[in-house]
């Protein structure tokens, strides 16, 4: 039989036990707040994307300036490769619609956007242009204005009414009851600038950003604001992507400084 302390070192054997006992349920405690936060919310969300190839499909307008923010997108997150595919906005959103394996879409206008509800994800507005009057070198016709665009003498090119940049020339020479009477209807931006380049006619409407690496092949008459078309360019993830993670992540870098100020020096306007 155990000998029966005296009540004052029972006392104190307990009192030592307590002490004992109370680091030990501490150090349990730690334990789990530690396994807590390594699974919170927080945690987990600032993690960077995993690495991914996108595809990414882009208007004509942004065949220039997308080459320069992929190559900076891809330096920032190694491993990831952005591959681009250049259309105009409505044949873009065919092949959204058909399903054409993609992982994001940036489109020239809004309202061939707002037909993608079904297929995006989001989308936000990462710029705006602005159209100018693309001319023959040295501008031979002397063009100043949209009113000189309905002289039947000058060969005018258009975009096609179902390409935004056709749509926002249709609106600013319906406002301004200019009738023009195009020898061509193209598929997009860039086909109606090389028609000028190439002299196969005298002047066509197209962004202005478009003109900046035409050199001297071109001829630039700038439209009054008053007169004139905002281009908004939305981006969106698509919701049939294989990497809706990184996606998304490169979506959200758009609207970032980086990226902005690399938008912004192609002659891209703030969204």
């Amino acid at each position: 039989m155990s000998p029966i302390l005296p009540l004052h070192r029972r006392t104190a054997a307990l009192a030592l036990s307590a002490a004992l006992l109370v680091p030990a349920l501490a150090a349990c405690g730690s334990s789990d707040d530690k396994k807590d936060a390594s699974a919170s919310p927080s945690s987990s969300a600032s993690a960077e994307p995993k690495a991914a190839n996108l595809t990414v499909l882009a208007a004509a307008s942004l065949t220039d300036v997308f080459k320069t923010a992929g190559a900076a997108y891809e330096k920032a997150h190694p491993g990831t490769k952005v591959t681009f595919s250049f259309a105009g906005s409505q044949e873009l959103a065919a092949q959204v619609k058909q399903g054409a394996p993609a992982d994001a879409l940036v489109t020239a206008d809004t309202k061939t956007m707002e037909g993608l509800l079904a297929q995006t994800n989001g989308p936000a507005i990462i710029a705006k242009n602005r159209l100018v009057i693309a001319t023959g070198k040295g501008n031979p016709f002397k063009i100043a204005g949209l009113e000189d665009l309905a002289d039947t003498k000058i060969k005018v090119v258009l975009a096609a009414p179902e390409v935004p940049v056709g749509r926002y020339s249709k609106q600013i020479l319906d406002a301004q009851k200019i009738e023009v009477k195009p020898v061509s209807q193209e598929p997009n931006v860039r086909a109606v600038l090389s028609k000028v380049e190439l002299g196969e006619a005298d002047a066509g409407l197209v962004y202005k950003t478009d003109t900046l690496k035409s050199g001297d092949k071109v001829a630039v008459v700038e439209i009054p604001d008053a007169e004139n078309a905002v281009a908004s360019y939305p981006a969106a993830s698509l919701k049939g992507s294989k990497n809706a993670e990184a996606a998304a992540a490169f979506v959200a870098w758009l609207t970032t400084p980086e990226a902005q100020k690399i938008l912004q020096d192609a002659g891209f306007q703030k969204p």
